[in-house]
């Protein structure tokens, strides 16, 4: 397997391609902007479909159209630019098409700057657009990851008819470390047992996300709630570091997760039990794993660069039946290793 230094952006669509995707639409928005770039260049050298659109409006709904003639396909975007999709990606959950969606978080709100930041939480995991749907959503902490979890986007998107969103944040898209190129491709495969593809032999198949009738769409709507309780039965992932006999345990996804393993490894080192509990699918989050861990006698910490919205979440899943504690910065800033350190010292007692 060979190895290469590369970016963030760069192994998002090397992970795409590796999955078979076979049509890329996007718009252009920093620090996602490569992803576009690599696939001008890369999908057309393979005989596949790249377009750049006119807006992240046009690039969603240009999703829908080749994800329902069952072509695989990818799109991403920045905090701006995924709040304009998030009607379409509604659309897509309600006619249940599958789609990867790549989401390289900077600051916000508005039209904040190109610092990175974890503030899109809230819209990729709880939905972000209107009516009762779900995305999966993975969350990579590194280069590799980038692509392993695209990759993986792809299985699960067509596995459960769904949009996937792969959410990082700035610093992993344009950071650039070793990167082993995947063992296996998966040929492009148009799926003609569900999609539409305009001829007799699927004339049969229904893409659409409109029930007038009241009650139709009422069923309709449970039964995506069953699929998606189904998923967090099935797809849940999780990290766990030095969980076993922690007393703290600091609760991390993306780039802050390396921050938060590094100050657990200097915490360790002082003689304090703390442990790191990574979520590695935010939806679905690992409530098992977590509650397993708030029947011990244990603090909590998040570490993220938002508002607390995992915090949130945090609290959510564990009932609140213990402390959970936040450590963040805003605006582009990184949550430093004294923060982080400071906050360990302080509900250690020391």
């Amino acid at each position: 397997m060979a190895t290469k230094l590369i970016k963030g952006n760069t192994a998002v669509v090397i992970g795409a391609l590796y999955a078979g995707s076979d049509c890329f639409f996007g718009y252009p928005i920093t620090p996602a902007s490569e992803i576009l770039h690599e696939a001008s260049r890369l999908y057309p050298q393979l005989g596949r479909k790249f377009l750049q659109a006119e807006s992240e409006e046009a690039s969603i709904n240009m999703c829908y159209g080749a994800a329902a003639a069952g072509h695989r396909v990818f799109t991403a975007s920045s905090g701006p630019g995924i709040s304009l999709m998030q009607e379409g990606v509604s659309y897509m959950a309600g006619a249940e098409l599958p789609a990867v969606i790549v989401d390289i978080m900077r600051a916000g709100p508005g039209l904040g700057n190109i610092g990175p930041e974890q503030s899109d939480y809230n819209q990729v995991v709880k939905g972000g657009g209107h009516g009762n749907y779900k995305s999966i959503v993975l969350a990579p902490n590194s280069v590799q990851e980038m692509c392993d979890y695209t990759m993986l986007a792809f299985e699960l998107a067509f596995k459960w008819r769904s949009p996937v969103y792969v959410l990082a944040d700035g610093v992993l898209g344009q950071m650039i470390e070793p990167f082993t190129f995947p063992e296996k491709a998966v040929a492009p495969v148009i799926d003609k047992t569900w999609a539409v593809n305009g001829n007799a032999k699927t004339r049969q198949n229904l893409v659409t996300s409109i029930f007038l009738d009241f009650a139709q769409l009422e069923d309709f709507n449970n039964r995506l709630q069953v699929k998606y309780a189904d998923i967090e039965r099935t797809e849940t992932r999780c990290e766990q570091q030095n969980t076993d006999d922690a007393d703290i345990i600091l609760v991390a996804y993306g780039i802050s997760s390396r921050i938060a393993k590094t100050a657990m490894d200097n915490a360790r080192r002082q003689g304090l039990k703390v442990g790191l509990f990574r979520p590695q699918t935010l939806f679905p989050f690992p409530k098992k794993q977590i509650n397993a861990l708030a029947d011990k006698n244990v603090t909590f910490i998040a570490v993220e660069m938002s508002n607390g919205q995992l915090a949130d979440d945090l609290r959510l899943a564990i009932s609140c039946r213990r402390p959970v504690e936040l450590v963040n910065r805003l605006g582009g800033n990184l949550v430093t290793l004294d923060q982080v350190m400071n906050k360990i010292k302080a509900v250690a007692g020391k």
